[in-house]
């Protein structure tokens, strides 16, 4: 792939590295690669980050086509930039085009364009304790016309921000509330791709958690309304009697990146994890007998979330005494750890810009 560049005017001041909060400051540039159906791929460039041009009928405007991808580039200590596991978001976004008939980017290409924008954005990798530049690769319908049908041309595009750490002052349990009402998602469905529909229906859930006291909203299967699946933005997993609950890969649950090397960790240190159904009856009651040693979420931008409070209804569950627990802190101090090569990378998941 041969990437053109064209080179902005003046460049953006960078913001206090020290105060960078989340997703507030876009950096100098954005990858840009359209798809013209007849043509396949074409023009990839690296443009000045900045408004996009949309008709009123962009059929994504309308009829939602569009997926999305989130993971990071790490400065370590010595200066190198380091991106952890790219090659499966890229093969995620892949599964999420083929569910909403979008085309297929190539994992070469994928990997290609992240390593290329970070590259020439490398000033905006920060070196402060815990942060990082977040990529923010998505694809959208560009065409302009109304009925719905697969577009006739897209764009993938990747924009870049210097993050903080999620946590200012570490890993600080949070409250969920167990939506008993609506649903996120069925078999069948697109409860496993990364597109924007699925996060705008969980909204509703997460204002009505959030005015119960409640941070995040925890969704049950859609067919029973019994079984626990996943946190609005993220995996959660479940510590009960000292072996590991998590939902199964089915369709309904998103395939995390941070999930997958969270179970990688814990059968390593001899954990026993079960993909399994989980009823939330039995979770509860497992919170109550005390056999619920830790609940925790993980995904890319906290990368592990402890959770202190489970609320079901009427029935109020709290886990180690609103407390991070010791798994909880290991599995984050060594996924971060190796992330920003600090502790060695024995499964070989980060790779350098360069390489």
């Amino acid at each position: 792939m041969d990437i053109r560049f064209e080179k902005r005017a003046e460049l953006k001041k960078k913001p206090d590295w020290n105060n960078l909060g989340f997703g507030k400051y876009m950096t100098d540039y954005m990858f840009v690669y359209d798809w013209i159906k007849g043509k396949g791929w074409t023009d990839p460039r690296i443009v000045p980050e900045g408004p996009i041009s949309l008709e009123p009928s962009c059929v994504t405007l309308h009829y939602a086509q569009e997926t999305f991808e989130g993971l990071k580039a790490y400065r370590t200590a010595s200066g190198d930039i380091r991106l952890f596991r790219p090659e499966m978001n890229a093969k995620r976004m892949q599964k999420s085009n083929e569910r909403l008939c979008m085309p297929e980017l190539p994992v070469d290409d994928f990997v290609q364009a992240v390593k290329s924008i970070v590259e020439v954005e490398k000033d905006w990798v920060p070196s402060e304790k815990d942060t990082s530049l977040y990529i923010r690769p998505f694809m959208f319908a560009t065409e302009a016309s109304l009925g719905v049908h697969m577009a006739s041309a897209y764009k993938f595009i990747i924009i870049c921000c210097p993050v903080g750490a999620y946590y200012a002052t570490g890993l600080a349990p949070v409250k969920i509330l167990v939506e008993d009402e609506l649903v996120r998602a069925v078999k069948g469905g697109t409860g496993f791709t990364k597109c924007g529909g699925n996060y705008a229906g969980s909204i509703l859930g997460q204002v009505k958690a959030e005015k119960l006291g409640y941070t995040q909203v925890l969704w049950l299967d859609g067919e029973k309304k019994k079984y626990v699946e996943e946190v609005g933005t993220m995996n959660i997993m479940f510590k009960i009697a000292g072996e590991i609950y998590t939902a199964p890969i089915e369709g309904t649950v998103l395939p995390g990146v941070t999930r997958d090397s969270m179970i990688h960790l814990l059968r390593d240190w001899g954990y026993k994890v079960n993909e399994t159904h989980l009823a939330i009856d039995d979770l509860m009651k497992a919170g109550h007998d005390g056999t619920l040693e830790e609940v925790f979420g993980t995904g890319t931008a906290a990368v592990i979330s402890p959770v202190g409070e489970l609320r079901f209804k009427d029935d109020v569950v709290v886990i180690n005494d609103m407390k991070t627990g010791e798994l909880t802190q290991r599995l984050y101090d060594t996924l971060t750890g190796i992330q920003w090569g600090r502790l060695e990378d024995k499964f070989h998941w980060t790779t350098s810009i360069e390489e």
